[in-house]
């Protein structure tokens, strides 16, 4: 079998250099999936990159030790929304796509959040078939939409509003 393996795992701040590279692809290859601009990003130093691994929950996919898909996993603030988590900042290189390696991230996600909060939501540009298609089979059902929810270079993109009940027992 020629399956590379994969191990998913949370990045740490020793990790930073690896996220800012793959972040910084994600967001020249997809501009229109993010809400910050990799203008932005790229002035940041390392240890901006670095910070947020510290402070935030974010899962790396890598496939023979090569960092190739990155996805964040928050908690909302305030004790009346506590029990929803939100995934954010999604992205799986293309030569990583169709090979079950962003599948195998959000399932992750799933197990993680499970301990955590009883519903997961998420946002995706709605021309991003594919990402909408993996959500779907994964139980995140569609309930909304962002009209003109990010600008890119003059053109407006509405997301898709999409979340999954974790508190059911019939996954």
């Amino acid at each position: 079998m020629s399956a590379a393996y994969i191990e998913i795992r949370r990045l740490t701040q020793a990790d930073a250099v690896l996220y800012r590279d793959v972040r910084l692809e994600a967001l020249i290859a997809n501009p229109e999936a993010f809400g910050s601009t990799f203008e932005t990003e790229n002035t940041q130093p390392l240890s901006s990159f670095s910070t947020t691994l510290g402070n935030s929950t974010v899962l790396g996919a890598f496939r023979d030790s090569k960092l190739v898909a990155i996805a964040g996993f928050a908690v909302q603030q305030g004790q009346k929304m506590a029990h929803k988590g939100v995934i954010w900042g999604m992205y799986v290189q293309p030569s990583a796509r169709r090979g079950r390696i962003g599948r195998q991230l959000v399932e992750a996600i799933l197990d993680l959040a499970r301990q955590r909060v009883e519903l997961i939501q998420l946002t995706v540009v709605r021309d991003n078939e594919q990402a909408r298609r993996l959500y779907a089979s994964l139980g995140f059902l569609e309930y909304g939409i962002e009209k003109n929810a990010l600008k890119q270079n003059g053109r407006y993109y509405d997301e898709i509003l999409m979340a999954k009940d974790l508190s059911e027992k019939s996954d």
